[in-house]
Parts: C-alpha cells; sequence; structure tokens
C-alpha cells in the first residue's frame, strides 16, 4: 500500500511538471507566433498568449508554466532585463490572483487579476526600461486595454472552451 501511494505521488509530480512545461511552451510559442505577425505592436497590444493567463482556474500547473513561459518569451523576442524580470513578475502575479480569485470568488472574475497586474506594472517598464515618451496613465490606458481583450476576450473565451472538457484535460483522479 505504501509503494503504491509514493508511486501514486511521483506521477502526479510528473504531470504538474508536464503540464507546466506544456504552459510555459504554449505561452513562448503563441507569443512568438504574435510576434512574427505583428499583432502585438502597437499602442493597444493584444498578446494572443496572455489569454493562457484563465489556466491557473483549471490547474495551479500553470502558474510556473506561464511564469518560466514569459521569462522565456521575453528572452527570445529580446526584451531588456527589467522587461523580463518586471513582465514576468506581473504575469506570476496575475496567475496566483487568477488560481484563488477564480476558484474561491467566481470564474468570472479569473482575468482580473492579470489585467491589473499588467496594467499597473507594464507602464512602468515600458516608461523606464525602454524610455517611452507617453505618460504612465496613458500607458496603463493603453496596456489595460490590450490586457482586457487579451485576458478578460479571449481569456474567458478559452475558459468557457476548455470548462466543457476540463475533466479530460486537468482531471488527476485515478492516477
Amino acid at each position: 500500500m505504501l509503494l503504491r501511494s509514493r508511486y501514486r505521488q511521483m506521477k502526479n509530480k510528473a504531470l504538474f511538471i508536464t503540464e507546466a512545461a506544456a504552459v510555459a511552451a504554449l505561452y513562448t510559442v503563441l507569443t512568438l507566433f504574435a510576434g512574427a505577425f505583428g499583432l502585438a505592436n502597437g499602442a493597444i497590444q493584444i498578446r494572443v498568449s496572455e489569454a493562457l493567463t484563465i489556466l491557473p482556474f483549471f490547474t495551479p500547473a500553470a502558474i510556473p508554466g506561464l511564469f518560466v513561459g514569459c521569462i522565456v518569451s521575453n528572452i527570445l523576442t529580446g526584451c531588456v532585463i527589467w522587461d523580463i524580470i518586471f513582465g514576468s513578475i506581473a504575469t506570476l502575479l496575475g496567475a496566483v490572483g487568477t488560481y484563488y480569485l477564480g476558484r474561491k470568488v467566481s470564474k468570472w472574475l479569473s482575468p482580473v487579476p492579470p489585467i491589473l497586474a499588467n496594467t499597473v506594472i507594464i507602464p512602468f517598464v515600458l516608461a523606464y526600461a525602454y524610455g517611452a515618451e507617453e505618460s504612465i496613465p496613458f500607458l496603463m490606458l493603453t496596456v489595460g486595454a490590450g490586457e482586457v481583450l487579451s485576458c478578460g476576450v479571449l481569456g474567458l473565451v478559452l475558459l468557457l472552451a476548455i470548462e466543457p472538457v476540463k475533466h479530460k484535460v486537468f482531471d488527476r483522479q485515478g492516477t
């Protein structure tokens, strides 16, 4: 019985790591895809990969997956060190917030933490790390608008698409 319990624990850890790695890879691929087609450029940036910030609603493995995916994406797209650090922290804070708020309060509020984290943190990165000439409030408005579209609209569409099959994708019963 003890051996079976230990086997189940190891299998759950492997599943957690695999899910986190899959989320990180998907986030990175979507970020690079959006960048290649100019979808994440302009005043209001729509990062399709930010829709994945809804995934902590379904699995805690998405939290480190999104964090690592953001770090890798920011490195591969040539971001400055402050963007790599603080952009990834914004994603991490948003993912943790999604996990708790979505599970404890309402699934409809799941996109709020990444929207808020990015709206507050990223304008300072743009202003101080990249020397953006726009004011911080203007940058908050444009970053916030992009996050509402990416996390709010696309993220909720993703949530509604995954919800009917969540037990097939994220269920750990029987492992």
